[in-house]
């Protein structure tokens, strides 16, 4: 028999109303409430402050910025650094997004386990290159790593992206393992095989 869990996910009705709301938005549009938008709001003023970060880094054009990074991107750089910092929960979830904006089901397992090997273009190695560095050894970024992002046609706002990514997931990669955060069983299928019709 399993213990009870340390921290069990609150339940939607006791939520304020604007937590509520929007969890209720993702359901619809999901078909399922991950499990993060849970776990995260028995805390409502980090559950706000974290998911309004996430949402100016991953859908920049909801705060008025444009970003040369594609859906895509921002879900491979996510997928490659949550492997890094052995975080389950983001490499399923964040591995699900990425196989279905990719439309490549096997591109998530190939970059959690090793981005150089992955079926992805130059640019993406590149820019994955800069992200592992910024999550493993963040005091080391240096002009060189500049460099070889701006050879594939990165800008530094671009590597702003990368960096900014790569270290709010750092944070959200630490409260789901800590915390015990399991992937929702809808995630593993997402983008492995053809929607029923």
């Amino acid at each position: 028999m399993s213990e009870p869990a340390r921290y069990p996910l609150p339940d939607l009705n006791d939520l304020p109303d604007d937590l509520k709301t929007q969890i209720l938005e993702v359901q619809a549009k999901a078909g399922f409430v991950p499990n993060v938008f849970l776990a995260l709001a028995r805390r409502p003023a980090e559950w706000r402050a974290f998911f309004a970060y996430h949402d100016a880094l991953m859908m920049p054009e909801s705060v008025g910025r444009t970003s040369s990074l594609s859906k895509g991107d921002r879900e491979m750089i996510v997928t490659t650094t949550s492997a890094a910092n052995q975080c389950l929960y983001c490499v399923v979830a964040h591995g699900a997004l990425l196989r279905i904006y990719e439309k490549k089901p096997l591109v998530a397992d190939q970059v959690a386990v090793n981005h150089r090997k992955a079926d992805i273009s130059a640019r993406q190695r590149a820019m994955l290159d800069f992200a592992m560095k910024v999550c493993e050894q963040s005091h080391a970024i240096e002009e060189a790593d500049f460099q070889a992002l701006h050879a594939h046609g990165f800008s530094d706002e671009d590597a702003w992206d990368i960096a900014a990514i790569t270290a709010f997931f750092g944070l959200s990669n630490r409260m789901a393992s800590f915390s015990g955060m399991m992937p929702n069983p809808e995630f593993y299928l997402m983008g492995r095989v053809p929607k029923a019709r």
